[in-house]
C-alpha cells in the first residue's frame, strides 16, 4: 500500500514538473493561445521586410498589440505583403494609420510599429482584412553604411 501511494506521488510529481515545463516554453517563446474570434487580420505591403519573422510583435508605443502571422510574396509585383493579427481590444486605429519595421535597439530584433492616424468624420476605422497603405519599410544596417562609404568617397575627388 506505502509503495502504491509514492508512485501516485511520483506520478503527480512528474505530471505537474511536465505542466510547468510547458508553461516555461509557451512564456519563454512569447506564445499567447487566442481563438480567431479575439483577433483580427491585417494586410500591409512593404519594399523591404529586413529581418522581420512571422510571430515578431506588432506595437503601439512599446505596447505588444499582436503579431505578425505571415510573409508572403506577391507574385506580380515581387514585393513582400505581410499580414498581422491584431488583439480586437484595440480595434480603434483610423485607416489613416501607418506602419514601420523597426529595430529594438541597434542590432535587437524587428518588429512592426504602428502609429495611430488623424481622426476625421469621413473616415472609417481598420477592420477584419483591410490593408494599410501608409507603410516604411525596414532600414538595413549594411545599406546605411554603403551609403555613408559611398559619401565619403565621392567627396574626396
Amino acid at each position: 500500500m506505502l509503495t502504491r501511494k509514492v508512485e501516485l506521488l511520483v506520478g503527480v510529481f512528474l505530471l505537474s514538473g511536465l505542466l510547468a515545463f510547458c508553461v516555461l516554453v509557451f512564456n519563454v517563446a512569447n506564445i499567447e493561445v487566442k481563438s480567431n474570434d479575439q483577433t483580427y487580420a491585417l494586410v500591409a505591403e512593404f519594399n523591404n521586410i529586413g529581418g522581420l519573422k512571422v510571430r515578431s510583435p506588432v506595437k503601439v508605443g512599446g505596447v505588444v498589440i499582436g503579431r505578425v502571422t505571415d510573409i508572403t510574396l506577391d507574385s506580380k509585383k515581387l514585393e513582400p505583403i505581410v499580414t498581422l493579427t491584431i488583439d480586437k481590444r484595440y480595434n480603434q486605429f483610423p485607416e489613416t494609420s501607418s506602419l514601420a519595421i523597426l529595430t529594438s535597439g541597434l542590432l535587437g530584433e524587428q518588429f512592426i510599429g504602428l502609429t495611430p492616424g488623424f481622426m476625421d468624420d469621413d473616415i472609417s476605422m481598420l477592420a477584419d482584412g483591410d490593408k494599410v497603405e501608409d507603410t516604411h519599410g525596414a532600414l538595413v544596417l549594411e545599406d546605411l553604411i554603403g551609403q555613408l562609404l559611398f559619401s565619403m568617397s565621392s567627396k574626396g575627388k
